[in-house]
């Protein structure tokens, strides 16, 4: 008897086991990731070399289970995030990990024509059409377009740029229609939609969809950067960093391990991004000896701020260095001995 209720004991707590494993809480946990060297993943084609690093710093996410719930509540530096304010409203987990891929090449084609521009090269780009992002549930596009179709037409207008399609759509009122052709898989098809108010903005109306401009940027020299399946903008500032270096014969670098993190627009400022103290955790791990961090203009619960109070309570020796724009960081960095 006692060995039947021991082995029942046993079945019941390996259930359980498996159970708070693979069963997913509506929450997403991140934790400090890793800082990787820049110069593996970026090249320009007969580039010169750099004696330090460029390090690219990023932050685990996945989503929550039993287990990694219960640590983010006592570990300090893994953090919990409900689903909506992770995820777009409506937006499901493939089009959530499209939107991110595709913000990632956005952000490398910007880095890349910061540090052309800066360097005096040459650049263009290369328009490949308008994809759609994400859909809003409940919004008249919810049950006909998804993320990755590429907008071909409205109207009978062919779209060449997203903002066009926005600016487009945002001169119409409730009730209009308007005729989309889409292209998914090849197949190009057309659907004719109502607009209607968005459910949290009864002021304002539209199809429902989130859209941007996909295009490849063609450079002389050429320049290739891999990213894998690494998502989201805040990488900017280090790739262009790391081209830039590539491109001129001064070596920013001096050997120093140089790590980061902040996004960055065609005219070369640094904006903010999440898990800056994860990614300081990263960096330091890593053995980094500079870390740039988004300044904010000062603000008084900037990325730089909380980045320099996780370093002090970590007791790093690496120097934590505001920037607000590309050149903040080039100027720091040629002032190194």
């Amino acid at each position: 008897m006692k060995k039947k209720r021991y082995i029942a004991t046993t079945i019941m707590i390996a259930l359980l086991f498996v159970f708070a494993t693979f069963f997913h809480l509506p929450y997403y946990v991140t934790m400090p990731g890793t800082a990787e060297p820049l110069r593996p993943l970026v090249e320009v084609e007969g580039g010169y070399k750099e004696k330090g690093k460029f390090m690219l710093t990023t932050v685990r996410m996945g989503q929550a289970n039993v287990f990694s719930f219960a640590f983010a509540h006592i570990s300090k530096y893994n953090e919990l995030y409900r689903m909506d304010e992770v995820r777009q409203e409506g937006e499901n987990d493939e089009e959530y990990a499209h939107r991110q891929l595709k913000m990632m090449e956005n952000s490398k084609e910007t880095a890349i024509a910061v540090a052309y521009k800066k360097a005096n090269r040459s650049f263009s780009y290369r328009n490949k059409g308008v994809y759609v992002l994400y859909v809003v549930d409940g919004m008249p596009a919810a049950n006909v377009l998804k993320s990755g179709d590429q907008l071909v037409a409205i109207d009978g207008q062919r779209i060449e740029e997203a903002d066009a399609f926005i600016q487009y759509v945002s001169g119409k009122k409730k009730g209009d229609r308007v005729r989309v052709t889409y292209k998914r898989a090849g197949k190009e098809k057309t659907a004719t939609l109502t607009l209607a108010p968005f459910p949290k903005e009864k002021n304002r109306v539209g199809l429902g969809v989130s859209v941007m401009t996909d295009r490849d940027i063609v450079t002389d020299p050429p320049v290739r950067i891999e990213s894998d399946e690494i998502g989201g903008p805040s990488a900017g500032l280090m790739f262009a960093l790391e081209v830039y270096n590539q491109l001129i014969p001064e070596d920013l670098t001096k050997g120093y391990r140089i790590a980061g993190t902040g996004t960055i627009n065609i005219d070369g400022e640094v904006g903010p991004i999440g898990g800056i103290s994860q990614k300081v955790i990263a960096a330091h791990k890593a053995g980094a000896d500079i870390f740039f961090a988004p300044n904010e203009r000062g603000a008084k619960h900037s990325n730089y701020k909380e980045a320099v109070k996780t370093a002090k309570d970590i007791g790093t020796k690496m120097k934590i260095v505001p920037v607000d724009t590309f050149d903040d960081a080039v100027q720091f960095l040629q002032k190194l001995s």
